[in-house]
């Protein structure tokens, strides 16, 4: 049996935040923009990597989601601990130089761990916690 990662999904509360994140900042293609009643739902990935997509969703809008839930995820997002994703890089410096050039929220430079990897972190405009990783 072969399976691969599709798709990964991340919530975002501000579509054109995030798809100027995510496209004009990472560089990462669009390549969908669905919106249905008043929301939007935008497929982004790396170019290159056309089985390979992240799904930013608007937060909270399942079925069975209650009112309480809700809130919670929003207050989540605001502080950043709802979501996250692992990317990788072969010049992590080079791109937490663009990163930083472009005003992204850089919350921790790259920097050598004692587990034998070199990673920084960012957030995206809704709050999630985007970690990056020099590739081995």
């Amino acid at each position: 049996m072969d399976i691969s990662i599709h798709a990964s999904f991340l919530p975002q509360d501000d579509p054109e935040a995030a798809l100027a994140f995510y496209r004009d900042t990472l560089g990462f293609e669009l390549r969908n923009d669905v919106g249905y009643q008043g929301l939007r739902w935008l497929t982004v990935g790396p170019p290159g990597q056309p089985s390979v997509s992240i799904v930013l969703h608007p937060p909270a809008v399942d079925p069975g989601i209650t009112e309480d839930e809700r809130r919670v995820i929003g207050e989540m997002m605001a502080k950043g601990t709802y979501a996250g994703i692992l990317l990788s890089s072969d010049d992590l410096d080079g791109l937490f130089k663009q990163l930083a050039d472009a005003g992204a929220d850089v919350i921790q430079e790259p920097t050598d761990q004692p587990y034998g990897l070199r990673d920084g972190a960012v957030r995206d405009p809704a709050g999630n916690l985007i970690r990056i990783q020099q590739r081995v």
